[in-house]
């Protein structure tokens, strides 16, 4: 997969681009990443990249031209989605990551100040994401929180991919606790199903351990359960 981010803050994504998993799927060739600064294709000698809004009110819009003209060298005249992290877009959820995982080329468009000029999401937004009913200062946290969703579910970059399958939300309910070694720590023990060695009971006890978590956590997740 081929990831091209666009913003005013390339810097915000050095150290995230060059730890953890996000490097060993770079290395990899699982993803390739560009950073691209949306400021470099400003039209006027200060670099300006925001004015006041038409129509009065607080608040600085980006404005159209460099985003125009970043979109579009990214683009190269290719068909290729172009991702706006907004609190106005649809919430971001799994099911929406396991599709955008497929992607062979994304844009992810990184906001800042109040909003970017309409006419560039009418021109060039495909999709529209928000993380969360919070707003942030801009798109570049919300872009890391995306790429880090996809990353994990491309081929190889996981120990073992089954790891991601049996994720929280890949089956509608959140996940069930998890132990390892020691068997006690701190006088608590391990469940006895789970070094019980009896492995159709440890499903069982695992799908009813993430139903309770569900129930307590995100009941809307569950609503119709019986």
């Amino acid at each position: 997969m081929k990831i091209e981010i666009l913003t005013l803050f390339p810097q915000m994504f050095e150290n995230f681009l060059n730890e953890s998993m996000i490097k060993i799927a770079i290395k990899q060739k699982a993803i390739t990443v560009n950073v691209t600064n949306i400021r470099d294709f400003a039209i006027d000698k200060n670099k300006t990249t925001d004015d006041y809004p038409y129509g009065g009110g607080a608040g600085m819009i980006m404005k159209p031209e460099p985003l125009y003209e970043a979109i579009q060298h990214v683009k190269k005249k290719k068909h290729i989605p172009v991702i706006y992290f907004t609190p106005q877009g649809k919430q971001l959820n799994q099911e929406m990551v396991n599709k955008y995982s497929k992607l062979k080329e994304i844009i992810l468009l990184c906001g800042h100040y109040k909003e970017i000029d309409q006419r560039i999401r009418d021109l060039f937004v495909t999709d529209e994401l928000s993380i969360g009913d919070y707003v942030l200062s801009g798109g570049e946290i919300p872009a890391m929180v995306f790429i880090d969703a996809i990353t994990r579910l491309q081929e190889g970059v996981l120990g073992d991919i089954d790891s991601a399958k049996t994720d929280s939300f890949q089956k509608g309910m959140l996940g069930c606790p998890h132990y390892t070694r020691p068997p006690e720590f701190k006088g608590l023990k391990v469940p006895d199903v789970l070094i019980s060695g009896n492995h159709k009971k440890i499903e069982e006890w695992r799908k009813q351990k993430a139903l309770e978590i569900t129930k307590k956590n995100r009941p809307d997740l569950v609503k119709d359960e019986k």
